[in-house]
């Protein structure tokens, strides 16, 4: 199984990307390791993750996991989780699963990513992603990983500057 990793290249290409509904795509995961018990961080009561892993599963990833993503190759099987309290790279804020049962193709996908994950943006960081200074990024299924069963958009907030983040960015308003 993989998944796909989107990350627009700025707030203004990215509101003419959406006006145009087209998107850039990076590729990404692959369903070996996902029945690999090494693969997980390690969550509290919560779900929080309290103590992070270098190689964590891109399918056990959930909404509010920090990551050290912003070094990640095309090809995505793992990424580096941390406890939010520690410096990282972006933030998952939402989840979407897509409906299709026959895989749409990329652009489509692309396009149902931009969609929800801008619908989002504003309700988690607390003003309108045109004036945030924060930008949005995320991973979607490809062709293989549709096959598999693989249907989830998760949604990334991150620091464009390269900044790494401390805490949550949930009702940042900037």
């Amino acid at each position: 199984m993989s998944a796909q990793r989107t990350r627009p290249a700025s707030r203004r290409l990215l509101a003419v990307v959406l006006a145009l509904t087209a998107g850039l795509a990076l590729s990404g995961c692959s369903l070996l390791d996902v029945f690999t018990a090494g693969n997980q961080a390690v969550r509290d009561s919560d779900g929080q993750v309290v103590e992070g892993n270098d190689e964590t599963d891109v399918f056990s990833l959930q909404v509010g996991d920090c990551l050290n993503d912003g070094e990640i190759g095309d090809t995505v099987t793992a990424v580096p989780t941390v406890p939010c309290a520690d410096p990282h790279d972006s933030e998952i804020y939402a989840s979407y699963i897509l409906g299709d049962t026959d895989f749409p193709g990329i652009d489509t996908i692309v396009q149902e990513a931009d969609a929800a994950c801008l619908a989002g943006y504003t309700e988690f960081i607390g003003i309108d992603y045109l004036e945030s200074r924060y930008d949005f990024s995320y991973y979607h299924p490809t062709e293989s990983s549709w096959a598999g069963g693989d249907r989830e958009i998760l949604c990334l907030v991150y620091d464009p500057s390269g900044e790494p983040l401390t805490g949550t960015l949930e009702g940042a308003g900037e």
